[in-house]
């Protein structure tokens, strides 16, 4: 009888796990996304709410962090915001040059989205007292967008853009369907978190990985795919507002409320390569993709600038 390689195996059990809690987190967003519209709130609203709350990458670090991968877990958190500063951007402004009227105040509230967890890092740990700021610190994100868009004079864009956007995927759920389909979808989520954090184990201890650059690089490339077309897609459509609203609602999501449910569960250590690597890239791809967005423009070579910024972070994380 044909015995696989155990690294093989591992490899596919991890694949399989990522694929299951991204596409149970797609179908348990869209299972509630028309309910969402009934209310009648403006696109951008809801492209920062269901599309930028990445619950798949919350689920897989608390799945990793619970499994004993602490360090998998915090690099879900920067790889992914990485991936969508510098790979999604990158790629949208390569694929379709595009220009967007992105208000000022959004800028702001991106620029200064990593703030409080800098702050709460600076002496090296990120504990249970953090995570629980950070959890809350989402919330008047929330607030502020969900109040600048109830405001005619502020709104970004209306609620029927989103509508118009999201036609094709939405599901049409009625009677117990409409209680079922999010109920297997968050089953989905929960083994296929549990299959991701076994065969990541597995290849952690295969090829000696460090578990922070493996969440930063593999684990984060996997789980971000759905990001690359929540962003690449709507410009390619010429709706580059709800891009740049999964962008901004992301980046938000996963320098506050993902990286504090994180440490709510296990006090994180934020020191060492955390400071010399992970934070300078951020920072630095996140002030170019604010640049841009205050340029209102992002053409084709600062989208390769992004990528080559991004590939030039797998890199760092390995080697430095």
């Amino acid at each position: 009888m044909l015995e696989l390689p155990s690294t093989l195996v591992a490899l596919v059990v991890f694949l399989v796990g990522v694929v299951l809690v991204v596409e149970s987190v797609e179908t348990f967003v869209e299972s509630v996304a028309e309910a969402a519209l009934g209310l009648g709130v403006s696109a951008f609203f809801l492209t920062v709410l269901l599309a930028g709350t990445d619950l798949e990458n919350a689920i897989l670090g608390l799945a990793a962090v619970t499994g004993g991968l602490p360090g998998v877990a915090l690099g879900t958190v920067f790889g992914e915001a990485l991936f969508v500063l510098g790979a999604a951007v990158g790629i949208a402004g390569l694929l379709r040059p595009f220009e967007v009227a992105v208000p000022r105040i959004y800028q702001l509230l991106t620029l200064g989205s990593p703030a409080l967890m800098v702050v709460l890092s600076a002496d090296g740990l990120l504990s249970r007292l953090d995570g629980a700021l950070l959890v809350v610190a989402f919330l008047p994100f929330v607030g502020a967008v969900y109040w600048l868009e109830s405001d005619t004079d502020t709104q970004f864009l209306a609620a029927e853009s989103f509508d118009a956007a999201t036609e094709d995927d939405d599901l049409d759920l009625e009677g117990l369907a409409a209680v079922a389909v999010p109920l297997l979808a968050v089953v989905g989520m929960t083994v296929g978190s549990e299959l991701a954090v076994v065969g990541a184990r597995d290849l952690l201890a295969a090829f000696g990985i460090p578990g922070l650059a493996f969440g930063a690089t593999v684990v984060s490339f996997v789980a971000s795919l759905e990001e690359l077309f929540l962003t690449v897609e709507p410009v390619r459509q010429g709706n580059p507002h709800l891009g740049v609203g999964n962008v901004i609602g992301s980046t938000a999501f996963f320098v506050t409320a993902n990286a504090g449910v994180i440490a709510l569960v296990r006090p994180i250590d934020v020191s060492g390569s955390v400071v010399s690597v992970h934070w300078p890239f951020l920072l630095v791809l996140l002030v170019a993709v604010v640049a841009l967005l205050a340029r209102g423009r992002v053409d084709r070579p600062a989208g390769a600038l992004l990528l080559v910024g991004y590939a030039a972070y797998w890199g760092a994380t390995y080697l430095l």
